[in-house]
């Protein structure tokens, strides 16, 4: 397991990880299928915005997926990239007449303040990599705190799940707020919803599921990982991993990273589905190389964790993540997902009417005047 040392880093104790139990009854079709909708749904509607927030809930999704940044004044936005993105995102005006840091579009969220960044349009342009995503013209950024309003708006029952990033950058640490300032602040805004007890907190960065977990041992973890992040250069310490090295672990690569995340108290792993160099995009081609493995699914599951890779756009290889027992699937097409789902006899979630929905949106959604 993982401890804290005397100076304030982490070690590995001799490894006891959780000792291997039974699959607990919600690993099968018996219980609803997580369908995780990527920032929202970002293959149909611009992403991280209450616009995509709205269709993933129409159309079905068990959690809403999304990343949080933190602003220069502390304010925690809805928001996957550590800076604002001119494909995403339009300057309008500034702030005030002469504001240097205008314009904003290129700027560091933790350089921004909230004023600055409800000054931008990011609903009216769509990515040539998602092309059938729906425009909202105009539709601002939200906060966390006014997305978690919205879906109370919808919500009656508060059946819906999240799971939220901390957008910490372990590699380049200057770019982003710390560790501790995204714990302290995200942990805030959770108390102040009533969805504390629905909230996964996941993270690349694996030192933020550490200190979440040790203020509050209640809040769920998911580890995320990809071939990216799981060793340094020149196979040195990742910076991503608290300080473990996944060769410190026995067993295959995917037996190794479900010891590892288990080391450190998740209670999810969430792999990258696809290793990130594979030649080829699709497992029908020759060389594609998948990153999530049946190894590492059945160790996690032996370990107590539940597994749930991303991005999974592709049909094929969502079918053989499926039929490798895997518990969700965090993709940008919820919709296309919950099809092949069905087809599979799995439960999935009704979806929310769109009625009701759009209400509360035309409530909550602000729009550049």
């Amino acid at each position: 397991m993982l401890v804290f040392t005397t100076g304030g880093a982490f070690a590995i104790s001799a490894f006891s990880a959780r000792q291997a139990v039974a699959i607990p009854s919600f690993f099968g079709h018996q219980k609803t299928f997580d369908i995780q909708g990527h920032r929202g749904g970002r293959g149909e509607t611009v992403e991280s915005t209450l616009a995509s927030f709205a269709w993933g809930l129409i159309n079905g999704v068990k959690t809403l997926e999304l990343d949080n940044g933190i602003t220069k004044d502390g304010a925690v936005i809805v928001w996957h990239d550590e800076s604002i993105d001119g494909t995403k995102c339009m300057d309008t005006e500034p702030v005030t007449a002469d504001d240097p840091d205008f314009p904003y579009v290129a700027k560091y969220i933790a350089n921004l303040t909230l004023a600055q960044i409800k000054t931008l349009d990011c609903g009216s342009q769509r990515l040539n990599d998602f092309p059938e995503q729906l425009a909202y013209p105009g539709l601002k950024l939200s906060t966390l705190q006014e997305l978690f309003a919205f879906v109370e708006c919808v919500d009656s029952d508060r059946r819906i799940m999240f799971n939220i990033e901390s957008k910490v950058d372990a590699d380049f640490p200057n770019l982003t707020r710390t560790v501790e300032d995204f714990v302290e602040l995200q942990y805030a805004a959770f108390q102040s919803s009533s969805y504390l007890h629905q909230i996964t907190y996941q993270s690349f960065d694996w030192r933020t599921l550490i200190a979440m977990k040790s203020k509050d041992s209640t809040v769920p973890t998911a580890a995320l990982i990809s071939s990216g992040t799981s060793v340094g250069a020149a196979n040195g310490t990742s910076n991503w991993l608290a300080g473990l090295r996944l060769d410190a672990f026995e067993g295959t690569a995917g037996v190794q990273i479900a010891r590892a995340a288990s080391a450190i108290d998740a209670d999810i792993l969430s792999p990258s589905g696809v290793s990130d160099s594979t030649p080829v995009v699709d497992p029908t081609m020759e060389g594609f190389i998948y990153f999530t493995t049946e190894d590492m699914i059945s160790e996690a599951h032996k370990l107590g964790m539940e597994v749930k890779p991303w991005t999974i756009n592709r049909m094929n290889i969502a079918q053989q993540l499926l039929d490798w027992g895997v518990d969700g699937i965090i993709t940008d097409y919820p919709h296309a997902m919950k099809r092949l789902l069905q087809q599979r006899r799995y439960t999935v979630e009704d979806g929310f009417s769109e009625h009701q929905v759009m209400k509360c949106f035309r409530q909550h959604a602000q729009y550049i005047k």
